[in-house]
């Protein structure tokens, strides 16, 4: 399990440092330099994907706390640390901004504890882009509630799920129910933590009851003397599950969790890149387009050779393929290629049955009638119909290409042998169905 999870890393690692060659490439070739705006653009997912690869080489697991405000998130990471380092308190509201902690929990794993204000403290989008930023940071989520779920921290739980994070929920202050009642709630939110109630309901290292600030009690004390006295006295906290859950999900899959968050926010770092390049030159590229269209449509319309049509066609698509791919600055892949290829087959043999429907229809080929039209005016007409019938249809095909390979420019780049997107299904399909990462392959609906 340990040396799946170094092979883990050590595709993360290639991953991002391909990423980060390609755009260097781009920046000492002058792509980026002849573009003032694009390289303003595209900083920061460019910074993005160089962090990424500092916190992996620096293989620290981050591990987030959400939930609502006096769910006691700061007291689940006080009582895992050991000691009260972040702020409690009886008011609303003690934590105001996302904070962070370092702990060891064993002798090799290093942890940044995050501690985040109350999901329903701050108000809309704030709230919703904190949030989106401490989940993106993280590999893996602790979700706080205190007792059954209401309507707002279900639809936080959710949101925070589309985070494609693993996620354990907490089920904090249980020194306040009956064990009966206890018992009810934890049922209860076995199912609801899943954020759906089609999917299955959490596995045991998925939900974890906790009392990590216990309420202060009365105690009878009797002395030697025999007088009997009441004091207050509060038990320590009941962390133990949840630390040795969080150890348990560390050594098993720490280090693929460390390599899928990575992976995550440089596969949505690429995605940036390559939707605010095609953004910035669309108008260029639609030009583009047009110019290949038009010459496709002439030349094919033109030539009175049917074989020489699909040829001179696919050529015509490769290099307006090639020729996106210079304006736009992006890598082509071999998944791109290979997509892209599919397509133009498709417009050739639109091509081909364009060629065979002319001839069904007008009763002879554009080739056919090229060759015995000779003077004839009716020869002619016929041949001009089957070839702006071609040509039309050769003109659709190379702006279905055109707007194909801007599709694949965009999405395709975190594909290829080495692409986020192609190492993360790898690491999905390996995962074992006893792991926490496992919900996450079915949450991503990925099969195998």
């Amino acid at each position: 399990m340990r040396n799946q999870q170094e092979t883990h890393l050590n595709r993360a690692r290639a991953s991002l440092r391909q990423a980060l060659s390609w755009y260097g490439y781009l920046r000492k070739s002058g792509h980026l330099a002849a573009n003032a705006e694009l390289a303003g653009l595209v900083k920061p997912e460019l910074e993005i994907l160089s962090t990424t690869l500092s916190k992996l080489d620096a293989n620290v697991i981050r591990i987030a706390a959400f939930g609502l405000v006096s769910r006691g998130k700061s007291a689940v990471l006080n009582s895992l640390l050991g000691d009260k380092i972040l702020q409690t308190g009886p008011l609303n509201g003690v934590t105001q901004w996302p904070r962070s902690v370092r702990w060891k929990p064993g002798d090799k794993v290093l942890v940044e504890l995050i501690d985040t204000p109350g999901l329903d403290e701050i108000e809309g989008e704030a709230r919703s882009q904190m949030s989106r930023d401490v989940a993106r940071q993280a590999d893996l989520i602790l979700f706080v509630v205190s007792g059954d779920i209401t309507r707002t921290e279900y639809r936080a739980l959710v949101e925070l799920r589309q985070a494609q994070k693993p996620l354990i929920l907490v089920f904090n202050k249980i020194d306040l129910y009956p064990d009966k009642d206890r018992t009810t709630i934890y049922q209860n939110l076995r199912q609801l933590g899943a954020g759906n109630p089609q999917a299955k309901p959490l596995l045991p290292d998925e939900i974890v009851m906790v009392a990590a600030e216990p309420a202060s009690m009365e105690v009878r004390v009797e002395w030697p003397d025999g007088q009997v006295s009441y004091e207050w006295e509060t038990p320590p906290p009941q962390v133990d599950e949840l630390k040795q859950t969080i150890l348990n999900i560390l050594n098993r899959e720490g280090r693929s969790l460390l390599a899928l968050n990575a992976l995550i926010q440089a596969r949505d770092a690429e995605a940036a890149i390559a939707q605010k390049t095609i953004d910035l030159s669309s108008q260029a590229a639609e030009n583009l387009i047009w110019q290949f269209t038009k010459y496709k449509a002439l030349v094919v319309a033109l030539n009175p050779v049917a074989f020489l049509d699909v040829l001179g066609g696919t050529v015509a698509d490769l290099a307006l393929i090639r020729s996106l791919s210079r304006l736009y600055g992006l890598p082509m892949t071999s998944y791109q290629a290979g997509k892209i290829l599919k397509t133009i087959l498709l417009s050739t043999g639109g091509l081909l049955l364009g060629e065979l429907g002319s001839s069904f229809l007008l009763g002879l080929g554009k080739s056919t009638v090229a060759i015995s039209s000779g003077e004839s005016p009716l020869n002619i007409t016929a041949y001009a119909g089957s070839a702006i019938i071609q040509g039309g249809i050769a003109g659709y095909g190379a702006y279905t290409v055109g707007r194909a390979a801007q599709i694949y420019l965009e999405q395709g780049c975190t594909w290829g042998q080495l692409g986020a997107s192609t190492v993360i299904q790898e690491i999905l399909a390996e995962v074992d169905k006893n792991t926490i990462l496992y919900r996450l392959q079915q949450e991503l609906g990925i099969k195998y």
